[in-house]
């Protein structure tokens, strides 16, 4: 089926981000590791995990932006683009998304456009949010929750 309004009232990516919403809990064994319907914050996944951060693709197949700190009012943060999302809460398919900070190794903003950006190491939770209408989306990729607030291994760090 492709990304038209569906018949059932039904909403893929509705659904995953309710799912992500509840914690993740597992409705069947699934091979791909960061499936938005597998457990990802399993007790193996790390200690104190509580964020599945995610992006989403829009009906023309891009990867949806949103903007943080615009005007740089807040703190020391200087204003970013991000591709990544935590859910705080969704009602009727709507949901409001905190904006995940994307960060490079030494812990400084970076605008990232593409996942597979080279300056791209990890992402810190925000105070910064979004609301969207879920209906509005065809795909939803989830992420390792390890990379939220990822420490860079000061052994392998130049």
């Amino acid at each position: 089926m492709g990304c038209k309004d569906r018949k059932d009232g039904n909403n893929c990516v509705c659904d995953a981000v309710e799912q992500i919403l509840a914690e993740q809990e597992a409705v069947e064994e699934i091979s791909c590791p960061t499936s938005c319907y597998s457990n990802l914050l399993s007790p193996a996944a790390g200690p104190q995990r509580d964020t599945i951060p995610f992006m989403l693709t829009n009906k023309k197949g891009e990867l949806f932006k949103a903007f943080g700190n615009v005007g740089g009012f807040m703190g020391d943060m200087t204003c970013f683009k991000t591709i990544f999302f935590r859910v705080e809460a969704v009602e009727d398919c709507c949901a409001t998304l905190s904006l995940l900070r994307p960060v490079d190794v030494d812990g400084h903003t970076e605008s990232v456009h593409d996942p597979c950006d080279e300056c791209f190491f990890g992402l810190e939770k925000t105070d910064f949010c979004i609301e969207v209408d879920l209906s509005c989306f065809c795909a939803i990729q989830c992420l390792s929750p390890e990379l939220v607030d990822r420490v860079a291994d000061k052994h392998h760090h130049k």
